[in-house]
């Protein structure tokens, strides 16, 4: 019997390889300025802007998205203008987040114990039909921004003084990336949860630079190994009855080694015929002294 005869077990799988395509797509960026741990951090803001719904009685992704957002602008001031480094801005933005969000959440009291555990570490089989429309207009406004800027993300994410030379908008392409990737954890956070969400912002890109080159081909083969794991990490969920995230991010890091170890495996095989002596075209040529004994 299909598990995907189920309707929760089909939207479940949206959810998720709308998760898996969108986190790479802006997770290559970070991952290029060597801000891989962001997306951790603005889901730990995002947990402050679901105590906020939680509180109000109003929605927590509308609120994450309103907060996360809020915290992603913040740090990247704080980041180009603030005499803090990106580091320090990242752990208050670590550190506030997390401790906002329980605070609020303590306030809410028994409202919120149930469903804090499902925005923590994702809940897509409970996801409606509703969730599963706002996930696909959210994630496809950040394919839309991720692919169609590519070329200038690429820029400022490779060196921002050149690009900023070169006449292009830096400030706003920055703001506007942290906007993104603060949409993206909200979109995320159904599928796998805040706490997981940056796994999946990172992991396909470190699986994707293990067996591609150039940044177009790294981004590509990231957003089909996010799509991939997070098909079979659903199904795998759905057979064996295991928790949807930690299974999508388990099957996520499985790919990461597998390609890991096949990439080492070509190079050191490589390495080996470089090193072994090409064998001569045709014999020697007979001495002359050999022939007369004959």
């Amino acid at each position: 019997m299909s598990i995907f005869q189920y309707d929760f077990m089909i939207r479940a799988l949206i959810a998720a390889l709308i998760t898996g395509a969108t986190a790479p797509a802006l997770g290559v960026y970070l991952v290029q300025r060597r801000l891989s741990l962001i997306g951790d951090g603005i889901g730990h803001i995002a947990l402050t802007g679901v105590g906020v719904g939680l509180l109000t009685s109003h929605s927590p992704v509308l609120t994450a998205v309103l907060v996360a957002t809020a915290g992603a602008v913040a740090v990247e001031l704080i980041r180009q203008r603030g005499r803090a480094s990106g580091d320090v801005a990242l752990a208050i933005l670590f550190y506030g987040g997390i401790s906002g969000g329980v605070f609020l959440v303590s306030l809410a009291a028994d409202r919120s114990s149930t469903n804090l555990t499902a925005y923590l570490f994702g809940s897509p089989l409970s996801a409606s039909r509703g969730d599963v429309v706002v996930m696909a207009i959210l994630g496809g406004a950040v394919l839309l921004f991720g692919l169609v800027l590519r070329p200038w993300l690429f820029a400022i994410s490779q060196d921002e003084e050149y690009a900023r030379v070169s006449g292009l908008p830096v400030r706003t392409l920055n703001l506007l990336l942290a906007v993104g990737v603060a949409v993206t954890v909200t979109v995320a956070m159904r599928a796998v949860g805040l706490l997981l969400v940056s796994a999946l912002m990172v992991v396909p890109v470190a699986t994707a630079q293990q067996v591609s080159r150039g940044f177009a081909g790294t981004m590509r083969v990231a957003m089909l190994s996010g799509v991939l794991a997070a098909g079979l990490g659903i199904w795998i969920s759905g057979t064996r009855d295991t928790a949807p995230g930690a299974t999508i991010v388990l099957v996520a890091i499985a790919g990461f080694l597998v390609a890991a170890a096949s990439s080492g495996a070509l190079r050191a095989a490589r390495r080996a015929r470089a090193r072994v002596p090409a064998p001569p075209t045709s014999a020697p040529p007979v001495p002359v002294s050999a022939r007369d004994e004959h």
